[in-house]
């Protein structure tokens, strides 16, 4: 029962909370209209004033709500534009904390995952898919997490997975090439191999071949052999990024090396790759092989003893353990080495 004059407490608090929030949105929302490459340096630091004086999850949340409505429309973005959000977003990440970086991550792989399984019409995979593929690019995320996208969509292999290998093998194909040639080499035998199985299963053959090649000029770093690859862009914005971010380097230490399964099982088993993230779920690990030794640890004592634990109102494992190694110790070095066992 809440009495009246705390529920009315309560919902002015609600109502304070919404408008703070609703100006909050519009103040952010009128950054990021404004936001282009030339005023970049002013809106990021606005921004990091923003977050200075709000808080960090309303922070998080507002701004991962106006990018994704901005950036995932049913019509293909400019891939100028989607780089300037992202590489804010980036600058943000690196200056004001990774949690940043992470959250608008997650919400835009949970999205992702969610549009690729339904059969959606419109452009927003690529788009998506696009800003996953600039926060690899200005150092958010790891390589790890653009290998696990590339083997689902390699594994899935129908005509939509093909046009989204496609895309994103010629937004990052070199970059991943530099960091993890190996991995790509796999990638592209598994991709030749499925290709092959499957060749009478597509009408067009062409994206097929075309996608082998692709992927075989990525191989023999042959960057002719793609069509409208330009890596300028990425370059010009990644040495302004340089001069934003106030840490060394450009950010390599920052990069969340996070994979695709722990991302989207982030409500189940936690969030380990954002430092402090609280979380209250079931553990992670069952732990059946501790309450086995607790219990083969209390089948040792006598009965005489169990009986004044459960005197003592020693109501769990741990607790009865705790009491009968302090009364059943010969000293305190032998009860210290039992209560680390």
């Amino acid at each position: 029962y809440v009495p009246p004059q705390a529920r009315r407490a309560e919902e002015t608090l609600d109502d304070k909370k919404r408008e703070e929030l609703g100006r909050l949105k519009k103040m952010v929302n009128g950054l990021i209209n404004r936001l282009s490459e030339p005023n970049l340096s002013s809106i990021s630091g606005q921004m990091e004033e923003l977050y200075m004086a709000n808080s960090r999850k309303d922070m998080n949340d507002t701004l991962t709500d106006i990018l994704m409505n901005a950036c995932v429309t049913a019509v293909a973005m400019p891939s100028r534009l989607l780089m300037e959000h992202v590489l804010l977003v980036s600058i943000l990440h690196h200056n004001v904390g990774i949690e940043v970086g992470a959250h608008f991550l997650e919400a835009v792989v949970k999205k992702f995952d969610e549009l690729c399984k339904s059969d959606a019409e419109g452009k927003e995979c690529e788009n998506l898919l696009a800003l996953i593929a600039h926060l690899y690019n200005f150092h958010v995320v790891h390589c790890l997490l653009i290998f696990d996208i590339l083997k689902k969509l390699v594994s899935t292999f129908t005509e939509k997975e093909i046009e989204l290998i496609l895309f994103l093998l010629k937004n990052v194909g070199f970059s991943l090439r530099k960091d993890d040639a190996l991995a790509l080499k796999e990638l592209i035998t598994e991709a030749q191999r499925k290709a092959s199985t499957a060749e009478k299963k597509f009408q067009d053959q062409t994206r097929v071949r075309f996608m082998l090649e692709t992927m075989l000029a990525l191989r023999n770093n042959d960057m002719r052999k793609i069509p409208g690859y330009d890596p300028e862009p990425v370059e010009r914005l990644r040495k302004l990024q340089r001069t934003l971010v106030r840490s060394s380097g450009s950010g390599k230490d920052t990069q969340l090396r996070v994979s695709l399964e722990s991302l989207l099982s982030a409500d189940r088993v936690g969030r380990w790759w954002i430092v402090g993230s609280s979380w209250s779920g079931a553990p992670m690990i069952s732990d059946t092989n501790s309450k086995t030794q607790q219990k083969l640890h209390l089948g040792k004592v006598s009965s005489k003893i169990m009986e004044l634990a459960r005197k003592q109102r020693m109501n769990t494992d741990i607790r009865r353990s705790i009491f009968c190694v302090l009364m059943a110790s010969e000293d305190f070095m032998d009860a210290f080495e039992k209560l680390l066992k």
